[in-house]
Protein backbone atom coordinates (compact mmCIF):
# COMPACT_ATOMS: atom_id res chain seq x y z
CA UNK A 1 0.00 0.00 0.00
CA UNK A 2 3.08 2.26 -0.15
CA UNK A 3 1.90 3.87 -3.41
CA UNK A 4 -1.17 5.28 -1.67
CA UNK A 5 -1.20 8.75 -0.08
CA UNK A 6 -1.19 8.90 3.70
CA UNK A 7 -4.87 9.70 4.06
CA UNK A 8 -5.76 6.64 1.98
CA UNK A 9 -3.35 4.39 3.89
CA UNK A 10 -5.00 5.51 7.13
CA UNK A 11 -8.46 4.81 5.72
CA UNK A 12 -7.36 1.34 4.63
CA UNK A 13 -5.86 0.69 8.06
CA UNK A 14 -9.22 1.58 9.62
CA UNK A 15 -10.96 -0.69 7.11
CA UNK A 16 -8.84 -3.65 8.18
CA UNK A 17 -9.22 -2.85 11.89
CA UNK A 18 -13.02 -2.84 11.69
CA UNK A 19 -15.55 -5.57 10.91
CA UNK A 20 -15.28 -7.28 7.49
CA UNK A 21 -16.63 -5.05 4.72
CA UNK A 22 -15.51 -6.96 1.62
CA UNK A 23 -19.03 -7.91 0.52
CA UNK A 24 -20.31 -4.37 0.99
CA UNK A 25 -17.35 -2.98 -0.95
CA UNK A 26 -18.04 -5.40 -3.82
CA UNK A 27 -21.68 -4.25 -3.98
CA UNK A 28 -20.51 -0.61 -3.99
CA UNK A 29 -18.10 -1.38 -6.82
CA UNK A 30 -20.78 -3.03 -8.92
CA UNK A 31 -23.38 -0.33 -8.28
CA UNK A 32 -21.11 2.68 -8.67
CA UNK A 33 -18.66 1.65 -11.39
CA UNK A 34 -19.90 -1.51 -13.12
CA UNK A 35 -23.63 -0.90 -13.64
CA UNK A 36 -22.95 2.13 -15.90
CA UNK A 37 -20.68 -0.16 -17.98
CA UNK A 38 -23.17 -2.93 -18.62
CA UNK A 39 -23.28 -4.42 -15.13
CA UNK A 40 -21.09 -7.50 -15.77
CA UNK A 41 -17.64 -7.94 -14.23
CA UNK A 42 -15.07 -10.72 -13.96
CA UNK A 43 -13.99 -11.59 -10.44
CA UNK A 44 -10.40 -11.18 -11.65
CA UNK A 45 -11.01 -7.45 -11.97
CA UNK A 46 -12.34 -7.27 -8.41
CA UNK A 47 -9.23 -9.05 -7.17
CA UNK A 48 -6.96 -6.75 -9.19
CA UNK A 49 -8.53 -3.74 -7.44
CA UNK A 50 -8.83 -5.26 -3.97
CA UNK A 51 -5.40 -6.88 -3.62
CA UNK A 52 -3.55 -3.52 -3.48
CA UNK A 53 -6.02 -2.62 -0.70
CA UNK A 54 -4.78 -5.61 1.31
CA UNK A 55 -7.82 -7.81 0.51
CA UNK A 56 -6.57 -11.00 -1.09
CA UNK A 57 -8.12 -13.19 -3.75
CA UNK A 58 -9.39 -15.93 -1.38
CA UNK A 59 -11.21 -13.31 0.71
CA UNK A 60 -12.78 -11.80 -2.41
CA UNK A 61 -13.89 -15.22 -3.71
CA UNK A 62 -15.42 -16.12 -0.35
CA UNK A 63 -17.27 -12.79 -0.25
CA UNK A 64 -18.56 -13.26 -3.80
CA UNK A 65 -19.82 -16.76 -2.96
CA UNK A 66 -21.63 -15.37 0.06
CA UNK A 67 -23.17 -12.58 -2.01
CA UNK A 68 -24.41 -15.16 -4.51
CA UNK A 69 -25.98 -17.27 -1.77
CA UNK A 70 -27.60 -14.16 -0.26
CA UNK A 71 -29.14 -13.12 -3.57
CA UNK A 72 -26.98 -10.06 -4.29
CA UNK A 73 -24.90 -11.43 -7.17
CA UNK A 74 -25.50 -14.04 -9.85
CA UNK A 75 -23.40 -15.61 -12.56
CA UNK A 76 -23.55 -13.75 -15.87
CA UNK A 77 -24.21 -16.35 -18.52
CA UNK A 78 -22.18 -19.55 -18.69
CA UNK A 79 -18.76 -17.99 -18.22
CA UNK A 80 -16.99 -18.90 -14.98
CA UNK A 81 -15.94 -16.16 -12.62
CA UNK A 82 -18.16 -13.49 -14.21
CA UNK A 83 -20.95 -11.89 -12.18
CA UNK A 84 -23.63 -9.22 -12.15
CA UNK A 85 -26.08 -7.85 -9.61
CA UNK A 86 -29.34 -9.76 -9.35
CA UNK A 87 -32.54 -7.96 -10.36
CA UNK A 88 -33.44 -7.31 -6.73
CA UNK A 89 -29.94 -6.01 -5.98
CA UNK A 90 -30.07 -3.69 -9.01
CA UNK A 91 -33.39 -2.32 -7.78
CA UNK A 92 -31.94 -1.85 -4.29
CA UNK A 93 -28.90 -0.01 -5.61
CA UNK A 94 -31.07 2.13 -7.91
CA UNK A 95 -32.91 3.34 -4.81
CA UNK A 96 -29.60 3.97 -3.09
CA UNK A 97 -28.21 5.75 -6.16
CA UNK A 98 -31.10 8.21 -6.11
CA UNK A 99 -30.07 9.16 -2.58
CA UNK A 100 -26.31 9.17 -3.19
CA UNK A 101 -26.12 11.00 -6.54
CA UNK A 102 -29.54 12.62 -6.82
CA UNK A 103 -30.75 16.08 -5.80
CA UNK A 104 -31.62 16.95 -2.20
CA UNK A 105 -35.16 16.84 -0.85
CA UNK A 106 -37.53 19.50 -2.21
CA UNK A 107 -38.21 22.40 0.11
CA UNK A 108 -41.41 22.26 2.13
CA UNK A 109 -42.52 23.35 5.58
CA UNK A 110 -45.67 21.25 5.51
CA UNK A 111 -45.75 18.28 7.86
CA UNK A 112 -47.37 15.00 6.86
CA UNK A 113 -48.67 12.86 9.71
CA UNK A 114 -49.88 9.29 9.65
CA UNK A 115 -51.90 7.78 12.48
CA UNK A 116 -51.38 4.03 12.73
CA UNK A 117 -54.09 1.78 14.10
CA UNK A 118 -53.29 0.01 17.36
CA UNK A 119 -53.58 -3.51 15.99
CA UNK A 120 -51.41 -6.43 14.96
CA UNK A 121 -50.43 -4.69 11.72
CA UNK A 122 -48.82 -1.69 13.41
CA UNK A 123 -45.30 -3.15 13.65
CA UNK A 124 -45.27 -4.03 9.96
CA UNK A 125 -46.62 -0.59 9.01
CA UNK A 126 -43.99 1.13 11.18
CA UNK A 127 -41.22 -0.87 9.52
CA UNK A 128 -42.47 0.02 6.04
CA UNK A 129 -42.77 3.71 6.94
CA UNK A 130 -39.29 3.78 8.48
CA UNK A 131 -37.90 2.19 5.32
CA UNK A 132 -39.56 4.98 3.32
CA UNK A 133 -37.92 7.67 5.47
CA UNK A 134 -40.67 8.47 7.95
CA UNK A 135 -39.92 9.29 11.58
CA UNK A 136 -41.99 8.70 14.68
CA UNK A 137 -43.02 11.06 17.47
CA UNK A 138 -45.12 8.38 19.19
CA UNK A 139 -45.64 4.64 18.66
CA UNK A 140 -48.69 5.30 16.50
CA UNK A 141 -47.76 8.64 14.92
CA UNK A 142 -45.40 8.91 11.93
CA UNK A 143 -44.18 12.24 10.53
CA UNK A 144 -42.37 13.33 7.38
CA UNK A 145 -42.11 16.31 5.05
CA UNK A 146 -45.30 16.55 2.99
CA UNK A 147 -45.02 14.73 -0.31
CA UNK A 148 -42.96 11.82 0.95
CA UNK A 149 -43.98 8.43 -0.43
CA UNK A 150 -46.42 6.44 1.66
CA UNK A 151 -46.08 2.65 1.47
CA UNK A 152 -49.35 0.84 0.78
CA UNK A 153 -51.05 -0.19 3.99
CA UNK A 154 -54.62 -0.52 5.17
CA UNK A 155 -56.15 1.56 7.93
CA UNK A 156 -53.80 4.56 7.88
CA UNK A 157 -55.15 8.05 8.64
CA UNK A 158 -53.17 10.80 6.86
CA UNK A 159 -53.07 14.46 7.87
CA UNK A 160 -51.09 17.53 6.77
CA UNK A 161 -50.14 20.32 9.19
CA UNK A 162 -47.82 23.33 9.28
CA UNK A 163 -45.49 24.47 12.05
CA UNK A 164 -46.32 27.83 13.64
CA UNK A 165 -42.68 28.85 14.27
CA UNK A 166 -39.52 28.39 12.23
CA UNK A 167 -37.68 26.49 14.97
CA UNK A 168 -40.51 23.99 15.41
CA UNK A 169 -39.44 21.90 12.41
CA UNK A 170 -35.84 21.22 13.56
CA UNK A 171 -37.15 20.31 17.02
CA UNK A 172 -39.68 17.97 15.46
CA UNK A 173 -36.99 16.39 13.29
CA UNK A 174 -34.66 15.88 16.26
CA UNK A 175 -37.39 14.08 18.18
CA UNK A 176 -38.57 11.94 15.25
CA UNK A 177 -35.25 10.75 13.74
CA UNK A 178 -31.86 9.76 15.23
CA UNK A 179 -30.16 12.81 13.75
CA UNK A 180 -27.27 12.80 16.21
CA UNK A 181 -26.24 9.34 15.03
CA UNK A 182 -26.49 10.40 11.37
CA UNK A 183 -24.54 13.60 12.08
CA UNK A 184 -21.76 11.58 13.72
CA UNK A 185 -21.42 9.45 10.58
CA UNK A 186 -21.19 12.57 8.44
CA UNK A 187 -18.59 14.04 10.81
CA UNK A 188 -16.41 10.94 10.40
CA UNK A 189 -16.81 11.20 6.62
CA UNK A 190 -15.81 14.86 6.66
CA UNK A 191 -12.74 14.17 8.80
CA UNK A 192 -11.45 11.52 6.39
CA UNK A 193 -12.26 13.17 3.10
CA UNK A 194 -11.34 16.73 4.03
CA UNK A 195 -7.86 15.29 4.46
CA UNK A 196 -8.21 13.71 1.01
CA UNK A 197 -9.27 17.08 -0.38
CA UNK A 198 -6.17 18.77 1.03
CA UNK A 199 -3.93 16.02 -0.29
CA UNK A 200 -5.33 16.30 -3.81
CA UNK A 201 -5.03 20.08 -3.67
CA UNK A 202 -1.29 19.62 -3.12
CA UNK A 203 -0.63 16.80 -5.57
CA UNK A 204 -3.28 16.99 -8.27
CA UNK A 205 -5.15 14.02 -9.74
CA UNK A 206 -3.78 10.64 -8.55
CA UNK A 207 -2.66 7.65 -10.57
CA UNK A 208 -5.47 5.47 -11.97
CA UNK A 209 -5.21 2.68 -9.37
CA UNK A 210 -5.14 5.16 -6.49
CA UNK A 211 -8.11 7.00 -7.98
CA UNK A 212 -10.08 3.76 -8.43
CA UNK A 213 -9.50 2.73 -4.80
CA UNK A 214 -10.26 6.23 -3.50
CA UNK A 215 -13.46 6.43 -5.56
CA UNK A 216 -14.63 3.07 -4.23
CA UNK A 217 -14.03 4.03 -0.59
CA UNK A 218 -15.49 7.51 -1.08
CA UNK A 219 -18.83 6.17 -2.33
CA UNK A 220 -18.79 3.26 0.12
CA UNK A 221 -18.35 5.61 3.09
CA UNK A 222 -20.80 8.21 1.82
CA UNK A 223 -23.34 5.49 1.07
CA UNK A 224 -23.11 4.19 4.64
CA UNK A 225 -23.85 7.68 5.98
CA UNK A 226 -26.52 8.89 3.58
CA UNK A 227 -28.61 5.70 3.61
CA UNK A 228 -29.33 6.43 7.29
CA UNK A 229 -30.18 10.07 6.59
CA UNK A 230 -33.92 10.89 6.38
CA UNK A 231 -32.98 13.55 3.76
CA UNK A 232 -35.04 16.35 5.23
CA UNK A 233 -35.61 19.74 3.55
CA UNK A 234 -33.38 22.62 4.72
CA UNK A 235 -36.02 24.16 6.99
CA UNK A 236 -36.19 20.90 8.97
CA UNK A 237 -32.47 20.55 9.61
CA UNK A 238 -30.56 21.55 12.75
CA UNK A 239 -28.15 24.48 12.34
CA UNK A 240 -24.91 23.65 10.51
CA UNK A 241 -26.16 20.22 9.42
CA UNK A 242 -23.03 18.27 8.30
CA UNK A 243 -24.88 16.28 5.64
CA UNK A 244 -24.90 19.26 3.28
CA UNK A 245 -21.14 19.73 3.57
CA UNK A 246 -20.52 16.00 3.25
CA UNK A 247 -22.49 15.77 0.02
CA UNK A 248 -20.69 18.76 -1.49
CA UNK A 249 -17.34 17.31 -0.53
CA UNK A 250 -18.28 13.91 -1.92
CA UNK A 251 -19.43 15.39 -5.22
CA UNK A 252 -16.27 17.46 -5.64
CA UNK A 253 -13.95 14.58 -4.86
CA UNK A 254 -15.94 12.24 -7.09
CA UNK A 255 -15.46 14.60 -10.01
CA UNK A 256 -11.76 14.88 -9.22
CA UNK A 257 -11.23 11.14 -9.09
CA UNK A 258 -13.56 10.03 -11.85
CA UNK A 259 -11.34 10.47 -14.90
CA UNK A 260 -8.38 8.53 -13.52
CA UNK A 261 -10.62 5.90 -11.91
CA UNK A 262 -12.43 5.31 -15.20
CA UNK A 263 -9.06 5.05 -16.94
CA UNK A 264 -8.14 2.21 -14.56
CA UNK A 265 -11.40 0.42 -15.43
CA UNK A 266 -10.81 0.87 -19.13
CA UNK A 267 -7.32 -0.62 -18.81
CA UNK A 268 -8.05 -3.46 -16.38
CA UNK A 269 -11.82 -4.06 -16.34
CA UNK A 270 -13.01 -7.29 -17.89
CA UNK A 271 -16.39 -8.94 -18.41
CA UNK A 272 -14.76 -12.30 -19.10
CA UNK A 273 -14.69 -12.31 -22.88
CA UNK A 274 -13.40 -8.79 -23.35
CA UNK A 275 -13.07 -5.33 -21.86
CA UNK A 276 -15.93 -3.44 -20.28
CA UNK A 277 -18.12 -1.36 -22.60
CA UNK A 278 -18.13 2.44 -22.30
CA UNK A 279 -20.15 4.05 -19.53
CA UNK A 280 -23.76 4.92 -20.26
CA UNK A 281 -25.45 8.26 -19.63
CA UNK A 282 -26.30 7.49 -16.02
CA UNK A 283 -22.71 8.24 -15.01
CA UNK A 284 -22.80 11.72 -16.52
CA UNK A 285 -25.97 12.60 -14.58
CA UNK A 286 -24.52 12.07 -11.12
CA UNK A 287 -24.52 15.05 -8.73
CA UNK A 288 -26.10 17.11 -11.52
CA UNK A 289 -27.64 19.64 -9.12
CA UNK A 290 -24.16 20.64 -7.86
CA UNK A 291 -22.59 21.30 -11.25
CA UNK A 292 -25.30 22.88 -13.36
CA UNK A 293 -25.35 21.62 -16.93
CA UNK A 294 -21.77 20.33 -16.90
CA UNK A 295 -21.36 16.62 -17.68
CA UNK A 296 -19.36 15.14 -14.79
CA UNK A 297 -17.48 12.86 -17.20
CA UNK A 298 -16.29 15.87 -19.22
CA UNK A 299 -15.03 18.12 -16.46
CA UNK A 300 -11.40 19.16 -16.71
CA UNK A 301 -9.36 16.32 -15.20
CA UNK A 302 -7.33 18.72 -13.04
CA UNK A 303 -9.07 20.34 -10.13
CA UNK A 304 -8.47 23.29 -7.82
CA UNK A 305 -9.54 21.65 -4.58
CA UNK A 306 -7.84 24.38 -2.56
CA UNK A 307 -10.73 26.68 -3.54
CA UNK A 308 -13.38 24.05 -2.92
CA UNK A 309 -15.31 24.85 0.25
CA UNK A 310 -17.02 22.29 2.47
CA UNK A 311 -18.87 25.03 4.34
CA UNK A 312 -21.70 25.17 1.86
CA UNK A 313 -23.53 22.95 -0.60
CA UNK A 314 -22.23 24.94 -3.57
CA UNK A 315 -21.43 23.61 -7.01
CA UNK A 316 -18.46 21.57 -8.10
CA UNK A 317 -15.73 23.86 -9.33
CA UNK A 318 -12.86 23.11 -11.74
CA UNK A 319 -9.59 23.08 -9.87
CA UNK A 320 -5.86 22.65 -10.31
CA UNK A 321 -3.16 21.70 -7.81
CA UNK A 322 -2.11 24.49 -5.47
CA UNK A 323 0.93 26.29 -6.81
Amino acid sequence: MSEFPRWLERRLDALHDGPPRTGSLIITLFGDAVVPRGGVLAIATVIALFEPMGIGGPVVRTAVSRLVSEGWLERAGKARGVYRLTASARAEFARAAARIYGPPAPATEDVALILLPDDEGRAEARAALAEAGWGFVAPGVAVAPAGRDVPPSAGLIQLVARAERADDLPRLATSAWPLETVAARYADFLDTYTEAQKSLARTGPPLPLVAAVARLLLIHDFRRAILRDPLLPPAWLPPDWPGLRARSLCAGLYACLLGAAEAWLEAHGSRGKGPLPPSDRSLSARFADLRGATDITKLDRTFRLSSYSTRSSGRIVPCTPKR
